[in-house]
């Protein structure tokens, strides 16, 4: 069953989804960078410490991580949606995969939350190599994306 949605909704729709993660591969970015500067506060002292504590990065960085997982699975959710509605299935391919391998990689992080908020290293160690390898593969999803972003494209201006 496909939902019948008028032409310029349908672009609307249709556009939606890559933009919202290329917005959410920035956002990622960022909780990586809020991240590395919480972490900083454990290994450095003084006035430094003082400031880097006062800019709250920890609750900054679990803020965009809960963001983040919301956005991801909206996305996911949202892609697939699009896809059925315009094609009337799924395209089971590389950037298929690698979505819903992204929202799995961000919910074991997320899931990571309580361990390390009670210290425990092998947690820190895993969030951190979890969301690098997240990261990588978000940066290949979004390569993957451009391409069937152009290829809609072309399809757009030789229905035109």
């Amino acid at each position: 069953m496909t939902i019948a949605i008028t032409e310029p909704l349908k672009t609307v729709v249709t556009f939606a989804h890559p933009i919202l993660m290329l917005l959410t591969l920035f956002l990622a970015i960022y909780a990586g960078y809020t991240g590395w500067q919480y972490r900083r506060i454990r290994s450095t002292e003084g006035e430094e410490k003082k400031i880097l504590i006062s800019k709250r990065y920890n609750l900054l960085h679990h803020n965009l991580g809960s963001i983040f997982l919301v956005l991801m699975v909206a996305g996911a959710i949202g892609g697939m949606a699009v896809t059925y509605s315009n094609n009337g299935k799924l395209f089971v391919g590389a950037h298929l995969i690698a979505g819903l391998g992204l929202v799995f990689l961000a919910a074991i992080s997320t899931a990571l939350a309580p361990l390390l908020q009670k210290g425990k290293d092998w947690a820190r160690i895993t969030h951190i190599s979890v969301n690098v390898l997240l990261l990588g593969v978000f940066v290949w999803q979004t390569l993957t994306g451009f391409e069937i972003v152009q290829r809609i494209l072309e399809q757009m201006s030789k229905a035109a």
